[in-house]
This record gives C-alpha cells, sequence and structure tokens, in this order.
C-alpha cells in the first residue's frame, strides 16, 4: 500500500467516525486556535508599543534622578530629588553634542471646566518639549519663553482631554482649573493616538513649567531632563558630556555613585522588548498545554482504533502486509488527525484573533511565524503520539490476530 492509498484509507476511517474524530481533533484545535489568537496578540501590543516609544522622539536621551535610600532599602530610579532647572541649563550650555534641552515635572491633577471634570497628568515643560518629544500643534499656539519666565497660567491640552472637558467644541480661549488655579487654553496637541492601554499621550496637559513647580505642585526639582543629541552616532559622546556636567555640578568625586541616571530611547526599546518576548513565551507555552492534552486524546483513540481493528491488521498481515506497512499505516491516520485538527485551528485561531481586535482597543498581528509554528507543532503532536500506538499495531501477531473477537 503506497502513501495515496494510505492517505485514502485514513480519510475513509476519519469519515466513517465523524464525531468521534472531531472530539479527538477538539484538543488540536483549541491548542493551534490559542497559540496564533495569543501571539497575534503580543505582536500587534509589541509593534504598538514600539511605535509609541518612537513617537516620543530622536535620539533623545531621559536624564532622571537617581535611588534613595530609606533604612537600608534602595527606591526606585527616580526617587530622589536631584536635578534642578540649572543643570538643564548648564546641559544645553556645556554639551556640544546636545542640540535641545527639555526639561519637565508631572503629577495627575483633576481639573475642571463648568460641570465637566478629568483626573490627567499634567505637565511642566519648556517651550523645546515640543520639538525634542515630536509634538505637534493642531489648532492655537504653544506658551513661550517669557510665559515660563513670567509663571503665566496658560495651558496646552491634548486631544483626550480636550474631548473629556469640552466635547466637541473649540478649547481655544477657554478657562480650565488645575486644583483651583484657573487657566487659559492657548493649544491643542495634535493627537498622537492610544497605545490600546500601555500610554495614552494625549491625555494630558502642558504648562510651563515655573508655573507647575512655584504655583502647582510646590516643589524645587525637576522629574527629568529630556535631551536630544546631534544625532544617533552622537549619543554615546552625549551620555558621556552629561554625565561629566552633572557629577561636577553635584560635586560626585573619584569613584562615588552618580545620583542621576541616563537612559535612551534605544534602551526603553531594548527593554520593552525583552519583557514582550517573555510575555510571548509565557503565553504560548500556557497554550501549547492544549496542544500536549490534544495529542493525548489522539494518543488514546488510535489505542482503541487498534482494538477495534486488531482482526483487520491480522488480515492484512496474512495477505502479505509487512509490520513496517501497518506501523506507516497508523501513524498516517494519527498525522492526518492532527493536521486537519491543526488547519482547522489555524482558521479559528485568525478568526479570533480579528474578532479581539475589531471588538476591543487590543492590536492584534497574526505573523505567518506563529501560523507555521503552531501548525508545525500540531503534525509533530500526530508523530509523536501516534508512534505508539502505531509501533503496538505492528508488533501484533498475525495468528492471535485472526483469531480476536
Amino acid at each position: 500500500m503506497n502513501i495515496i492509498e494510505s492517505l485514502a484509507v485514513a480519510f475513509e476511517g476519519i469519515m466513517s467516525n465523524k464525531m468521534r474524530s472531531l472530539l479527538t481533533m477538539l484538543g488540536i484545535i483549541i491548542g493551534v486556535a490559542a497559540v496564533i489568537t495569543m501571539l497575534a496578540i503580543t505582536t500587534g501590543a509589541k509593534v504598538q508599543m514600539m511605535s509609541q516609544i518612537q513617537k516620543m522622539g530622536t535620539n533623545v536621551l531621559i536624564v532622571r534622578p537617581g535611588q534613595a535610600t530609606f533604612g537600608g532599602v534602595r527606591g526606585g530610579a527616580g526617587s530622589r530629588n536631584t536635578l534642578t532647572l540649572e543643570d538643564s541649563e548648564a546641559i544645553m550650555s556645556k554639551c556640544s553634542s546636545v542640540v535641545e534641552v527639555a526639561p519637565e515635572v508631572s503629577s495627575n491633577a483633576q481639573v475642571k471646566y463648568t460641570n465637566n471634570n478629568t483626573n490627567t497628568s499634567i505637565m511642566g515643560v519648556t517651550p523645546e518639549y515640543l520639538s525634542v518629544r515630536n509634538f505637534d500643534i493642531q489648532s492655537g499656539s504653544f506658551f513661550k519663553f517669557s510665559d515660563v519666565k513670567s509663571m503665566s497660567k496658560v495651558a496646552v491640552i491634548g486631544a483626550t482631554t480636550s474631548t473629556d472637558l469640552f466635547g466637541g467644541r473649540d478649547p481655544i480661549g477657554k478657562y480650565i482649573s488645575i486644583q483651583g488655579i484657573r487657566f487659559k487654553v492657548i493649544g491643542l496637541l495634535k493627537s498622537k493616538g492610544s497605545s490600546g492601554g500601555f500610554m495614552d499621550m494625549d491625555d494630558m496637559i502642558m504648562i510651563p513649567i515655573t508655573t507647575a513647580m512655584k504655583r502647582v505642585f510646590g516643589i524645587q526639582y525637576v522629574r527629568a531632563i529630556n535631551v536630544q543629541a546631534v544625532s544617533m552616532e552622537s549619543m554615546d559622546q552625549a551620555i558621556s558630556q552629561i554625565t561629566k556636567v552633572l557629577r561636577r555640578r553635584h560635586r560626585i568625586y573619584n569613584s562615588a555613585d552618580d545620583d542621576f541616571s541616563i537612559r535612551s530611547q534605544a534602551d526603553i526599546m531594548e527593554m520593552a522588548n525583552e519583557s514582550s518576548k517573555t510575555f510571548t513565551f509565557l503565553l504560548a507555552g500556557i497554550a501549547s498545554v492544549s496542544l500536549l492534552v490534544g495529542g493525548i486524546g489522539v494518543m488514546n483513540i488510535m489505542l482503541v482504533s487498534v482494538k477495534e481493528r486488531t482482526r483487520e491488521i491480522g488480515i492484512r498481515k496474512a495477505l502479505g502486509a509487512r509490520a513496517k506497512d501497518i506501523q506507516r499505516q497508523f501513524l498516517i491516520e494519527a498525522i492526518v488527525l492532527s493536521t486537519l485538527g491543526g488547519i482547522i485551528g489555524v482558521l479559528f485561531g485568525i478568526g479570533g484573533a480579528k474578532l479581539i481586535g475589531s471588538f476591543s482597543t487590543f492590536s492584534v498581528m497574526v505573523s505567518l511565524g506563529s501560523i507555521l509554528l503552531s501548525f508545525g507543532f500540531s503534525a509533530a503532536v500526530g508523530v509523536f503520539f501516534g508512534y505508539y500506538p502505531a509501533r503496538s499495531a505492528s508488533k501484533l501477531d498475525p495468528i492471535e490476530a485472526l483469531r480476536y473477537e
């Protein structure tokens, strides 16, 4: 019996027991569909996350305060107050590899406009922040250096915040209240889009950094200093220059640790990529358990099939069928079951991913790699779990098999 005949016999056996075959394939179908759907969600989230990080600006370095120690326990990065507006001015004036510097402070606060209110991020920034972090003005204007110097009560709002407070109305010229202080809205930022739960860069209000520090938050230190290097190639040089300037200003000598940290967008993207990989492997591993369970189901049904067809096996051997022919026949049947389950699972996985994408804020992206991986794994399950029943069938004694009732 050649391969074509073996496949024909396998399909005939599957069609003669449709319900049993479907239930056998169910574990494979669920496993493959789960793997494809999970990988589509994580791949889409990764791409969207990387896109959002890139939107934050190019050639950007982020200088943050260092870690504070409380009772011998080290806090997280940024837990110390070490950076000032004067530090940002020194970086701009003394670092030749730097083209723009934009310090920032931020905190969430309740904002009101007439009867509408929302809790959003209040960003205290300088005019340079707009270009360093790739923001654009949709209408109105951004505040000027004179507004920073005079601590003006003016605000530029994001698209999400504008919708929350003003609906579809033009916010320019309106007055909003931030922690009881009236601010005039002078500009509306162009939307950067939501990242599906990771970060909404449109849900914010920007005000002059001096206004935020002195009038709103009552602080003396900045949360971060955003630095734009001349080019990607000069970022290492910029880091070296910034480090020297800040260590000198903060009087850190010899081998003492820095009281600040410097990260690039490349570092942030690499960290996000590593986190995404870990999450992907975790979800794929969980989903693969269904494939293993499905494989056990295949082996169980094939063992039952061997028992049911013991007399048939005896007749074939009596007519000259070799042990390897019997083994190949049952192995092909197991592979066909797993492969059909894999094909149906792929269709369900693609459909499920698209359904999730259309009815939620999650970004999904079905990749060819995930389809090949899950489909290949389902075929491998057929080989692995079908081998033992096939081997058992091939070892049956023809005389004993013919006597089997």
